[in-house]
């Protein structure tokens, strides 16, 4: 295990120094770095870009709100599946491998999704997408985790954020562009960006393994995890129709998932460190917090970039490329906070940085529950900026304090729980406001009512409609938002939970 103890930490007695890592980032880490980012920025802009896309694919594909969002919750809902694999294929594989293949699967799903011929064979070609894409994440964390030690990590994330900032500034944008062209080419343009990534992968990435010789790999736990994943989201995504909630169908989609969830949890406590999973991990009270943190960021992050889009396109009739445009402000609040909060999470801790931006968060969004029909530009893309300042200051800061108080040894597996609770976050926040926001619009106007007989085309709606009903168009998106924003101020209770110590300020960090 490479030594990874701050210098002004003594070597234990008997035991001959090792050279200690510098506090800044060398040049090896940074070029590396960026090189993970190269691959990571494809997933990220492409879940951006395809949101921005969802009236078009709507309109083109003949699809209402209901089954159009599963074009991304089927993605999510893939990536949150291959998730769990990522600590044990890194470990039996080597994090080469496992980056370059994830690369390879995402370029392949993305060239299948722009050859789709319907509704039905975009999702599908989304779920393979998905998997190729799954692991990037988690994959990258662990690379650079391993190579630059748990005392640099608020720096590190920073990084590793690089494609959550660029995704917000450049992802809509693009997405807009590539839109009004022809909605295939937002798939195809990863084709090129992904023979960069591969290239780069080849030259940099260190052929690294997690552990000493892999465990076999989990296979009831593989049973059990990601279809409780599947089996949850689905069920909550067919309460949009009749009976809500309530609905007999829905309470046994929800029901099944819940079991095979307990049923993983008995498992991976039976199993331990050679289980999917190791759940064990949730007893380090910084990582549980942290989990939990993250899956409400989760919410807060991927459940708003299904509303945001859509609200300036059905409600206000804008474009691909306006609307992409309009939400530049949350992107360029994210790249002003992100640098400066991993330097805080560093020598301060997680818990001095998050907390406030929760607050800017929830400030941020606020805006968005007082919509009208003609709602200022203007205030709106202040209200994005500083939504922006709040996500910058929240998400790679608490996924960087879940991960200080581990062993080298255990960042594979943990980089893994963190990213499928995130996108399983990602997957109830998008389900859940889709939900919400297709009730409100079914009961206000009777456009895009989900289910069976009467689903709405969100593309269907006239501009002389618009203007009419403008005010209930936005009171829709208005009660949406609060529950958006109640769903983000939870966040403030395990944020007060995390550590208000830093790990790069000359003591040792802290290590399980």
């Amino acid at each position: 295990m490479a030594d990874t103890t701050p210098a002004k930490t003594p070597p234990p007695a008997g035991q001959a120094a090792a050279p200690a890592p510098p506090e800044r980032l060398d040049r090896t880490i940074i070029v590396l770095g960026l090189v993970i980012v190269s691959g990571n920025i494809m997933a990220i802009l492409d879940t951006t870009i395809v949101n921005v896309a969802l009236e078009r694919l709507g309109q083109d594909l003949d699809s209402g709100l209901a089954t159009i969002q599963w074009v991304i919750t089927g993605y999510l809902l893939a990536l949150g599946s291959v998730i769990p694999l990522t600590g044990w294929a890194i470990d039996r594989f080597g994090t080469r491998r496992v980056w370059m293949t994830s690369i390879l699967l995402f370029v392949a799903g993305s060239v299948l999704c722009g050859v789709a011929w319907n509704i039905g064979s975009l999702i599908a070609f989304r779920v393979v997408q998905g998997l190729g894409g799954g692991m990037l994440m988690p994959a990258g964390m662990s690379i650079l985790m391993m190579a630059a030690g748990p005392h640099r990590m608020g720096r590190v994330m920073s990084i590793v954020g690089v494609p959550m900032l660029l995704g917000p500034v450049l992802g809509p944008v693009l997405g807009g562009w590539l839109v009004e062209v022809n909605w295939r080419w937002i798939f195809f343009v990863n084709l090129p960006v992904g023979i960069l990534a591969l290239t780069l992968a080849w030259w940099k990435v260190p052929d690294e393994r997690g552990a000493d010789g892999a465990s076999a790999l989990d296979l009831r736990g593989l049973l059990l995890l990601p279809p409780g994943f599947a089996l949850l989201i689905y069920g909550l995504s067919t309460a949009g129709g009749e009976g809500g909630f309530g609905k007999p169908s829905t309470i046994a989609w929800l029901v099944a998932g819940a079991v095979f969830m307990v049923l993983f949890v008995l498992h991976s406590l039976d199993r331990r460190e050679k289980a999917l999973i190791d759940v064990r991990l949730f007893a380090d009270r910084t990582f549980a917090a942290a989990a939990v943190a993250v899956f409400f960021v989760g919410i807060s992050l991927l459940g708003a970039l299904l509303l945001l889009p859509l609200y300036f396109q059905v409600a206000r009739g804008e474009e691909a490329l306006a609307t992409g445009l309009l939400l530049v402000p949350q992107g360029l609040g994210a790249a002003c906070a992100m640098p400066i909060a991993g330097l805080v999470t560093d020598k301060f801790g997680a818990g001095r940085i998050v907390p406030a931006g929760i607050v800017l968060l929830v400030v941020g969004t606020i805006p968005f529950t007082m919509l009208d029909a003609g709602t200022s530009y203007w205030w709106l893309g202040a209200a994005l900026f500083v939504r922006g300042l709040g996500l910058g200051c929240t998400m790679m800061p608490t996924m960087s304090a879940a991960l200080t108080t581990l062993t080298k040894s255990a960042v594979p597996r943990a980089t893994s729980s963190l990213n499928i609770i995130l996108q399983l976050g990602g997957s109830f926040g998008a389900a859940l406001l889709a939900v919400v926001l297709s009730n409100q619009l079914r009961s206000n106007l009777q456009v895009a009512a989900p289910g069976g007989g009467g689903e709405g085309r969100i593309g269907e709606i006239p501009d002389e409609i618009r203007e009419r009903f403008g005010p209930m168009l936005a009171e829709s998106f208005s009660h949406t938002f609060w529950v958006a924003l109640g769903l983000t101020a939870v966040l403030i209770v395990p944020a007060l939970l995390l550590p208000r110590k830093g790990t790069g300020g000359g003591g040792p960090p802290p290590m399980a």
